[in-house]
C-alpha cells in the first residue's frame, strides 16, 4: 500500500507528540495539527486498518514498528531540511514550514547530500 503524504504527516505528528508526552490521543493530534476531530478520526481509522498504529482501549495511540519507521524517516527529513534552511539564514519558522512541504517529495539523493552538509557543519 502506498502511504499518502497526509498519513505520513499524522505518523510524524504522533512521534513528535510522543516525545513531549507519554500517551497520545486523537484530541492531541487534532489540537497540534489544527484540524478537526473528524479528520483525525478518519486518518486514525485508516492508519489502524493498515497496521501503522494501534489504538488502545483508553484511546491511546501507539505507533507500530512499521509506523514508527515511517515516522522517524519523515521526522529526520523534516529536521535536517529545516536545519539546512536555517544554515542559509532562513528564519526558523519559515524553515520548518518549508521543510514540511519538501520532506515528502525530495529524492533520496538530494536528501543525503543535504544531510551530509548539515551533519558536517554541526561537527565544526
Amino acid at each position: 500500500m502506498k502511504i499518502y503524504e497526509s498519513s505520513q504527516d499524522y505518523l510524524e505528528k504522533i512521534l513528535m507528540l510522543r516525545e513531549k508526552k507519554e500517551n497520545v490521543k486523537s484530541v492531541d493530534i487534532a489540537n497540534s495539527m489544527n484540524v478537526t476531530k473528524q479528520s483525525v478520526h478518519r486518518a486514525i481509522k485508516n492508519l489502524n486498518e493498515n497496521n501503522y498504529i494501534v489504538v488502545e482501549e483508553k484511546g491511546y495511540i501507539t505507533l507500530t514498528e512499521k509506523g514508527e519507521a515511517i515516522a522517524k524517516e519523515i521526522y529526520e527529513k523534516h529536521k535536517i531540511i529545516a536545519d539546512f534552511f536555517i544554515m542559509l539564514n532562513v528564519s526558523e519558522d519559515i524553515a520548518y514550514k518549508d521543510a514540511c512541504k519538501i520532506e515528502h517529495d525530495i529524492s533520496d539523493e538530494s536528501f543525503q547530500a543535504i544531510k551530509k552538509i548539515v551533519l558536517n557543519k554541526k561537527k565544526m
